[in-house]
């Protein structure tokens, strides 16, 4: 587990906004009882400490993606994983910069989108998107990095924001035998981001969403001719597939308020953060994350974290690799 410093010091910046700044490298949370990667043993190509752009060929496609070493990084010890999506019209390089992401004790990889109809870059769930098979090319990098570095396999989290936090939710469907929570920020949730609801299994959700958000707003609406729901409706859709139980909340400063339904079936769990005023933007971002107001009252890195930390993987895997 957590050496308790380093927990505490995530959790008063979960709390307590950029202010306490973004957390550090620290302890590796205890694997022992997650399966091991092959890459572990083997020499990485990133250093420890350093962000490097690599490539892959996914469907008949190259794709770029950055990879992010932590600090204390050991090839012999089981470390983490985060998948960080960027949203539409934004980088690899942008979602690095704003998140603060690379500062957790996890490779963290920035894959980059592809070029969608709207001309920038896009994922896949999105109207716009350029039809590329986005789910295949996140298998094909999480098993590229799995034989490049030691990863814990039963702790492989993904977060994204807008495009990127709507293809999150999508892979929440689609691969949740091989991600172990998700933890969307200012989602972009079009109808075809529930691809494969219907039948897949609970997973542990997290969601953080602006009321004034000027993109994606808060009550839903239309946008490139299609309807997406309010964060009411698509946070109800998440309590019932995880038949949680009755709602909480708690007000975080003056402009936050946590809603919590647990207990939820096998252990999962859905909270939503609402930032009152706030916009189209990475709570705690430390460079600019889009438009409308950015709060500092918390940190969506270190409350995703924390999230992340009591979600492991136990769900079984799936016989055709999911």
């Amino acid at each position: 587990m957590l050496r308790l410093p380093v927990l505490a010091a995530l959790l008063s910046l979960a709390c307590c906004g950029a202010a306490a700044g973004v957390p550090q490298p620290g302890t590796a949370v205890d694997q022992t009882a997650s399966p091991a990667s092959a890459g572990c043993l083997t020499p990485p190509p990133v250093a420890p400490g350093e962000t490097a752009t690599l490539t892959l060929t996914s469907g008949g496609q190259q794709r770029s993606y950055l990879v992010h070493v932590p600090a204390g990084y050991r090839s012999a010890d089981r470390t983490p994983l985060v998948l960080a999506f960027h949203g539409s019209g934004e980088s690899d390089t942008r979602i690095e910069s704003y998140s603060g992401l690379s500062a957790l004790d996890a490779i963290v990889l920035y894959p980059e989108g592809t070029i969608g109809t709207n001309g920038e870059t896009s994922w896949e769930g999105a109207p716009y998107s350029s039809g590329v098979d986005d789910v295949r090319f996140v298998q094909d990098l999480l098993a590229r990095t799995q034989q490049q570095f030691c990863v814990d396999q039963g702790r492989i989290y993904a977060t994204g924001k807008s495009n990127g936090g709507g293809f999150t939710a999508l892979l929440a469907c689609r691969l949740p035998r091989r991600i172990a929570a998700f933890a969307p920020v200012a989602g972009a949730y079009y109808p075809e981001t529930t691809q494969g609801c219907r039948t897949s299994p609970p997973v542990p959700m997290l969601e953080f969403h602006g009321t004034a958000d000027p993109v994606i707003h808060y009550d839903g609406g239309t946008s490139h001719g299609e309807q997406y729901p309010s964060i009411a409706q698509w946070l109800s859709t998440w309590t019932d597939k995880d038949r949680c139980s009755a709602e909480s909340r708690r007000s975080i400063g003056s402009d936050v308020v946590e809603f919590d339904w647990t207990p939820c079936v096998r252990g999962t769990e859905v909270t939503h953060y609402q930032v009152i005023g706030g916009g189209h933007t990475w709570p705690g971002a430390v460079a600019p994350s889009g438009p409308g107001h950015t709060t500092q009252t918390i940190s969506a890195t270190a409350v995703m974290w924390e999230f992340f930390t009591r979600h492991p993987l136990d769900r079984p895997a799936h016989p055709g690799g999911w």
